[in-house]
């Protein structure tokens, strides 16, 4: 268990998986999967600022921006047939959300683990939102630095 605080959002998306049964949870994924933000407009047609996700099985893309106020925005891709891994990219496009970029890089490692889905997805699903949250806080690094 971690001890840093989580950011309201992350940490009120994590009540709500706890607050359910595992199977109600794989649910709660899914509908998350239909909440992944479009991109906008002025990224749809540059593939090239997107970093791919080679831990997910499925074709996942992230960028992350870092606005002059800190305020980290991170936009993700993926197919709708991958339904899990959307509902992973959501939770964190939901979750990171106007957070700062000391705020994004100080989420814990094993927020993906402390959803409980362990029982209703595979280990090799959290990992890839694991990796997700690993290089949406790298890239927040190295665009804060440059």
């Amino acid at each position: 268990m971690t001890t840093t605080a989580l950011p309201t959002a992350l940490k009120e998306i994590k009540d709500e998986f706890l607050a359910l049964e595992v199977p109600d949870r794989l649910q709660l994924l899914l509908e998350f999967s239909n909440e992944l933000p479009e991109l906008p407009e002025r990224y749809r047609d540059h593939p090239n600022l997107f970093e791919r996700v080679i831990e997910c099985q499925s074709p996942v893309f992230i960028f992350v921006e870092v606005g002059d106020d800190d305020i980290v925005q991170l936009h993700a891709t993926a197919p709708r047939e991958s339904p899990t891994t959307r509902g992973f990219a959501s939770i964190l496009a939901q979750g990171l959300a106007g957070l700062t970029a000391d705020e994004v890089i100080a989420v814990p490692d094993d927020y993906p683990q402390e959803l409980g889905l362990s029982q209703a997805v595979s280990p090799l699903r959290v990992r890839g939102m694991t990796a997700l949250l690993g290089r949406t806080k790298h890239q927040v690094t190295l665009k804060r630095h440059s």
